[in-house]
């Protein structure tokens, strides 16, 4: 099935970023966390729990059974467990936009994914996963293949849209470009 396939890529890409130099935001430290920071150490997720039919390979995409299993993978998705100790945090994150408000090629609102394609696939990542950032007044997306570091006030604060559920919103101070690491061209693509 098309949708495990994609699933086990997105995983598979759940790899820190390079890192960067500290970034202070009115006097205070935005430590550079990584996705694995934003997910509570016993949660797993487990691709045996979201698909656990034995009969999934075989089944059609469009069929009724299909459709079924796919809601229950967006719901164990959309309610991820989040790490309440990060409500209130000054960081910094690496990251991919996910365009969702704006005019034109000028964003204030976003979500950030920790790969190329989040979002813009189905399935999207887990709740946990996805940060729903706000930055006013905004900021140019030239192109959604390149990584930035966002800097700014994490809140454990819930916000579902269409393209998938965030787990956190960033008050976003500061955005710049981030590499990825040298051997970058070897992980797969969405």
């Amino acid at each position: 099935m098309r949708v495990l396939t994609t699933l086990i890529l997105g995983l598979l890409l759940l790899q820190p970023l390079q890192a960067s130099e500290e970034v202070i935001i009115n006097g205070e430290a935005a430590a550079e966390i990584s996705w694995d920071d934003l997910m509570p150490e016993d949660y797993g997720l487990s691709l045996e729990e979201l698909f656990n039919s034995p009969e999934l390979d075989a089944l059609d995409d469009y069929s009724p059974k299909a459709q079924q299993i796919m809601d229950q993978m967006m719901q164990t998705l959309a309610s991820a467990p989040i790490v309440e100790s990060m409500d209130g945090r000054m960081v910094s994150i690496p990251g991919f936009v996910v365009p969702l408000e704006g005019v034109g090629d000028v964003v204030d609102r976003f979500f950030l994914v920790p790969y190329f394609g989040a979002c813009i696939h189905v399935p999207p990542p887990p709740s946990n996963q996805i940060i729903d950032v706000h930055y006013q007044p905004g900021t140019r997306v030239e192109s959604l293949y390149d990584a930035v570091l966002i800097s700014g006030r994490l809140t454990t604060e819930v916000f579902s849209h269409e393209m998938g559920t965030a787990g956190y919103r960033l008050e976003a101070y500061r955005i710049q470009p981030y590499e990825l690491p040298d051997d970058a061209e070897d992980w797969p693509e969405e």
